[in-house]
């Protein structure tokens, strides 16, 4: 089945040329020129994935993103301008799933496209997780909390699904780069810290008030068991 991916930003010369190129890979592609008609296609149904520029006009691809997760977990993928630290660590507190710093290689962007698409894939043969108050089911890439759910991003869920996979053992940040992300970790990248901050603030402390996912200093994260 064709994948529907819209790519919103006001350079339409860019957005142009990276259509043909993702038409071109067998995807269809919606596009969009300014932050409110991103918004109002996010919305619409059909959609596989949207590439969101940070700067746009009537509303900035930031603000965009926290609409939308008000509603949707619709995988999201920034784009920011190259250095812009600040840019990246906002997008993912927000709930961006990656970012790619511009101007882009388009070969880079396609593959961080079908990274975060492949990972809602091929998880139907594993069983339900369940450890503390937790359940986590990687079919329908859902989690539940003492029975209430717990909207995650495609990222967050996939962090998650790893560090339980292994909980009680420590899994590595290149690891977990490689599982969630589904690329080899970049200088000065804080990608994968951020989505555990993210996934510590919604999960909370454990039944016994201490943390769910402690760090383990030079190495990357573990799930906690009692």
């Amino acid at each position: 089945m064709q994948s529907t991916i819209l790519l919103a930003d006001d350079d339409t010369e860019l957005s142009s040329l990276l259509k043909e190129y993702f038409e071109s890979e067998g995807f269809e592609v919606r596009l969009a020129h300014d932050g409110s008609a991103a918004l109002d296609e996010a919305r619409k149904p059909g959609l596989d994935l949207v590439v969101l520029d940070v700067m746009m006009p009537e509303m900035s691809g930031m603000d965009v993103l926290k609409e939308l997760r008000k509603e949707s977990r619709l995988p999201v993928i920034m784009l920011t301008a190259r250095g812009d630290d600040m840019d990246r660590i906002l997008g993912l507190e927000l709930g961006a799933d990656d970012y790619v710093p511009k101007p882009c290689n388009p070969r880079e962007l396609l593959a961080r496209i079908r990274a975060v698409m492949r990972r809602g894939q091929g998880m139907a043969d594993h069983g339900l997780i369940t450890t503390d108050d937790l359940e986590l089911n990687p079919g329908n890439r859902t989690l539940a909390k003492s029975g209430e759910p717990v909207e995650l991003t495609s990222t967050e869920f996939s962090i998650l699904l790893s560090l339980l996979q292994h909980r009680g053992e420590v899994v590595s940040k290149r690891d977990l780069y490689v599982s969630a992300l589904g690329r080899e970790p970049v200088p000065h990248d804080r990608s994968v810290d951020m989505h555990v901050s993210n996934l510590r603030r919604k999960l909370g402390s454990d039944p016994r008030g201490d943390n769910r996912i402690e760090t383990i200093r030079g190495i990357g994260y573990q799930y906690r068991i009692a």
